[in-house]
């Protein structure tokens, strides 16, 4: 793994269920090349693991502040993430 190459594990609060947050995080990660997954939580938070080159993983938590439209981001929080194993593509599990 390069020396670049990081993960991160992501809450985001705030009315990010029910805008489609989940489907516009997995384009965003997608066009900045990102892998991992994205989820709804039951406390209403969405959970993301975010993997990929350190400038994406910055990209990507900014672009997390603004969401998709109808969306309002009251927090988002980064915290490193160790990978048993590299995910190869960006899905939605839930």
């Amino acid at each position: 793994m390069a020396d670049d190459y990081e993960a991160a594990l992501v809450r985001i609060t705030g009315r990010v269920q029910g805008v489609s947050f989940r489907v516009w995080t997995r384009n965003e990660a997608s066009r900045l090349g990102l892998a991992g997954w994205v989820r709804n939580e039951a406390d209403g938070s969405v959970l993301a693991l975010i993997a990929g080159p350190n400038t994406a993983i910055s990209t990507m938590i900014e672009r997390f502040w603004h969401g998709p439209p109808g969306a309002s981001v009251s927090s988002v929080e980064k915290k490193p993430a160790a990978l048993t194993q590299t995910p190869t593509r960006f899905r939605i599990t839930g």
